[in-house]
């Protein structure tokens, strides 16, 4: 994967730091070990109606995207099926990471089967291939056309933005 390139967010009233001040941009490895650790993600979407929907998950990083799943009729999954751009943050406050991006639908088998071992090892589960890849569930995908991440602890001196270019996340 290439780096993204980080920058520091617009927020105005904030009081934002220069990107040279406090903690400075913060490395894309920091942001990839909170994505790999995180227990729980939330994951916003928005329906036909235009309505927004937010809920949480488990999920994997891999292969530099956002794994998870979910019962094909759940509302996420349908709100992705007609709009797959999504939102999905991290569970921890005080070092949060956010990526949007668009979610893809995973049936490859190999695939399918990659995503359990990580999610039975990340979790201590024994979930088969077959759970995730039966007709009532659904397998997704997200890489990040962007991300978001900083430190509660320094919270003028270390928001920092990371930017894609398509088809390098």
């Amino acid at each position: 994967m290439t780096e993204p390139i980080a920058s520091r967010p617009y927020m105005p009233g904030y009081g934002l730091l220069d990107a040279s001040q406090g903690t400075g941009l913060l490395p894309w490895s920091w942001a990839r070990e909170r994505l790999e650790r995180s227990h729980d993600y939330w994951v916003a979407t928005v329906g036909a109606d235009g309505r927004p929907h937010v809920m949480p998950v488990w999920g994997v990083w891999v292969d530099d995207a956002l794994w998870f799943s979910s019962s094909r009729a759940s509302r996420k999954a349908r709100n992705l099926a007609g709009r797959p751009q999504c939102a999905i943050t991290t569970d921890n406050a005080y070092e949060p990471v956010v990526i949007e991006g668009e979610a893809e639908l995973i049936d490859h088998p190999a695939a399918i089967a990659a995503f359990v071992s990580k999610t039975n090892e990340k979790y201590g589960t024994e979930y088969s291939i077959e759970f995730f890849s039966s007709p009532s569930n659904a397998c997704f995908r997200v890489r990040p056309a962007w991300a978001f991440g900083l430190t509660e602890s320094d919270f003028t001196g270390s928001p920092t933005r990371w930017t894609f270019s398509p088809g390098t996340s």
